[in-house]
């Protein structure tokens, strides 16, 4: 099939995108394609990429398509160069924002895939200053005639990351983490319109992070004091009774003989040791021995220090 790369299609379509021409008719459906993307940055500026992709279903459209992209960077980038600097130019008096269009680039490579061969040129360039940016993000007075895009054609605008769409005029044909807009279609003077607004709490996450770990360090310096004020205190602090159940009745007799045993167990170990070893040898619930722990520290025969999460219990040597 003889059919000639179309060369000047790119320049006309982001010519038609800026109305810098008047419309005109659709061509015929001869399976190409057009995308321009739009990714709009927090500060206004954007990053545009436009893509033609048609298919190569001859060897004459393929020898086509290689005389195109030998051209690329010196004739047609150039030329789109100067047509997107005079529509910035033009945006910036419609709008008093100073713009300006740079870093353009310009590639071409052919794809195969099992539906065919194609081949693909991509143009890029940054616009600084293309959107409004003030209580949110503004996008659309930078496209002073309006827009037009043929058939096959596309439109994409992306917005940072943390925006939602406010409004947007027309309605898009797609929706998502961006809005689309399919061709054939017309957009009157500074359409699309989007309006972006931003999270209104961009730092909650941060500071609820932050509360946690206050929460955390608040939390460590009240266990770190008690434990100080417990070690100061000495033999004022005790290990709380076995919660399991109440202390097993002993009679004098027996009372007297585990607190024989106790004080044996403390000379056998050079005068102290812990109440939870106390608890393993003679076993006894912690009740109980807690019981008469207690009753031996009051007739002061011992003397109760706390060590860490445990009780050390200490013989008093000077005892009568």
């Amino acid at each position: 099939m003889n059919r000639p790369f179309p060369a000047g299609m790119l320049v006309i379509g982001a010519f038609l995108l800026l109305c810098i021409l008047p419309p005109v008719q659709a061509v015929s459906d001869t399976g190409y394609s057009t995308t321009y993307t739009i990714s709009v940055a927090k500060d206004g500026s954007a990053h545009w990429q436009i893509e033609y992709r048609t298919p190569l279903l001859s060897e004459e459209d393929l020898a086509g398509f290689d005389t195109y992209s030998q051209d690329i960077n010196t004739v047609y980038l150039p030329e789109l160069r100067d047509l997107m600097q005079r529509s910035a130019a033009q945006a910036s008096l419609g709008t008093s924002r100073e713009m300006a269009v740079t870093d353009f680039t310009g590639n071409a490579l052919v794809q195969t895939s099992p539906t065919g061969r194609f081949g693909v040129i991509t143009y890029t360039f940054e616009w600084t200053q293309f959107a409004k940016v003030d209580d949110g993000i503004v996008v659309g007075d930078a496209f002073v005639g309006g827009m037009y895009l043929a058939r096959d054609n596309t439109l994409i605008i992306r917005y940072p990351e943390g925006y939602t769409v406010a409004s947007v005029s027309p309605v898009p044909d797609r929706t998502g983490d961006a809005l689309a807009w399919y061709g054939l279609r017309s957009f009157g003077p500074g359409q699309p319109f989007i309006v972006l607004k931003g999270s209104s709490f961009p730092f909650l996450p941060l500071i609820g992070g932050i509360a946690i770990i206050v929460i955390i360090l608040i939390t460590a310096i009240i266990l770190y004091r008690r434990a100080i004020a417990g070690n100061s205190r000495g033999e004022e602090v005790f290990e709380a009774d076995d919660p399991t159940g109440s202390p097993a009745a002993l009679s004098t007799v027996d009372m007297e003989t585990l607190e024989e045993k106790i004080l044996q167990l403390l000379i056998s170990h050079n005068g102290e040791v812990f109440q939870s070893e106390i608890v393993k040898v003679l076993g006894l619930p912690k009740s109980t021995i807690s019981t008469t722990l207690n009753d031996l520290h009051q007739r002061g025969l011992i003397q109760k220090v706390r060590r860490g999460r445990e009780n050390l219990i200490r013989l008093v040597k000077d005892r009568e």
